[in-house]
């Protein structure tokens, strides 16, 4: 199993548990799904079931959580438009030091696809929620929570550049 850590804070942000697909090569979208936790039981991983079943699993004390969150403990966080392209222009900034450390012959191809993705999400900066990792480092990534076409189904955008793989 590969885990994939922030480069700037080492927080485990998701795994290839689930599933992952690499856009544009800068950024990863990790599917994520609602699943139900009952306090000292097992997790259910997302099977779909019955609306009796649900609502009785909620009576018992269980939550529904998303379940990167849950499995990564990433925190909710809030921006505004200002702000948020306030930390993306340091954030980038930092990664784009780290991989002229680790990486140089990444940068120009980080520069480019960070730039052009960057002006997708200020396009649609209210569909996103925003997590930090388990550590609330502010210098660290901010993973994108959004929803499919379907409006339904959430799935996470995390920086490719931004994240180191850590093979289990």
């Amino acid at each position: 199993m590969l885990l994939y850590e922030d480069v700037l804070t080492g927080d485990e942000m998701f795994s290839d548990a689930f599933p992952v697909k690499l856009v544009d090569n800068i950024v990863y979208e990790v599917d994520c799904q609602l699943i139900t936790v009952k306090p000292g039981a097992d997790v259910d991983i997302g099977a779909n079931p019955s609306a009796e079943e649900q609502q009785e699993a909620l009576e018992d004390g269980a939550v529904q959580v998303n379940n990167v969150v849950y499995s990564f403990r990433l925190q909710a966080t809030t921006f505004d438009k200002k702000s948020f392209l306030t930390y993306l222009k340091g954030y980038m900034k930092a990664v784009k030091t780290k991989l002229q450390e680790t990486k140089p012959d990444q940068v120009e191809a980080f520069e480019k696809g960070a730039a052009a993705y960057a002006k997708k999400i200020v396009a649609n900066f209210k569909d996103f929620e925003f997590y930090t990792g388990e550590s609330m480092n502010v210098d660290g990534m901010v993973a994108l929570l959004n929803y499919r076409e379907d409006g339904t189904t959430p799935y996470f955008t995390f920086w490719k550049h931004g994240l180191k793989e850590v093979k289990q």
